[in-house]
């Protein structure tokens, strides 16, 4: 099972943990299933990360020829609120000297809660338009690579960061492009926020407001391989 996410399929509940730790989702699903899982992800990926990664990663390229399904773990990260552009957000590392990269990060941080507040959550960090053309984009391509190579993906997480000011105007606008996408394409999804919601909203997983709990991974890791189990079978290929 090859996994193209976020930072949600490596995130505990106290921060980030190496891809063959057993207590992450996509390894409660592969161990599940019967396989391990191969997982490709950074901090922040969003749907056109993730098409960048089928495009740019010569590791992908290889084991597309060798997997059993991949899941498109990528949406919820797309919209969360985005006071900077993205390209200036994701610049700051480049900044020199380090003491001003410091000083701007720090500030940057400081003020991103208030800025998500005064702009509304807008604009999010991937327009929901786009987030659709990239899942489509994604999906058409491993179709002409891997005909018939079960994928599913999942509607996008919900959160309660305070480092976003506890705003997540956009949501709902990428949740309804993602769901539409998954009925024009038939591929299968899990409902994040009527699985894990509970457990964010309630406080159970990071104290980041947005990462999960093991409870959390080992809710998400059952439930997905039980949808994917049927994607599995000779019929369901």
């Amino acid at each position: 099972m090859m996994v193209l996410g976020d930072s949600l399929s490596f995130h505990g509940p106290d921060g980030p943990y190496p891809a063959d730790e057993p207590r992450l989702w996509p390894n409660v699903t592969a161990a599940a299933l019967g396989g391990h899982a191969d997982i490709v992800a950074r901090v922040g990926w969003t749907a056109r990360d993730a098409w960048w990664s089928l495009t740019d990663d010569p590791r992908v390229w290889a084991e597309l020829h060798r997997v059993d399904v991949l899941v498109l773990a990528v949406g919820s990260m797309d919209a969360l609120p985005s006071p900077l552009p993205t390209y200036l957000r994701t610049g700051l590392r480049y900044l020199r000297p380090p003491g001003l990269r410091r000083v701007v990060r720090r500030a940057y941080l400081a003020a991103q809660p208030r800025l998500a507040v005064a702009m509304r959550g807008r604009p999010a960090v991937l327009p929901a338009r786009l987030t659709a053309h990239y899942l489509d984009t994604a999906v058409e391509a491993l179709r002409v690579l891997r005909p018939g190579l079960p994928i599913v993906g999942w509607l996008p997480a919900v959160h309660r960061a305070e480092s976003y000011g506890y705003v997540h105007t956009m949501h709902a606008r990428t949740m309804a492009a993602v769901a539409d996408w998954a009925r024009r394409t038939e591929v299968p999804v899990l409902d994040l926020p009527e699985l894990i919601g509970a457990h964010v909203r309630g406080g159970h997983g990071n104290p980041d407001g947005m990462h999960w709990g093991w409870a959390g991974h080992a809710a998400v890791g059952t439930a997905m391989a039980t949808l994917i189990a049927p994607l599995l079978t000779p019929t369901g290929k």
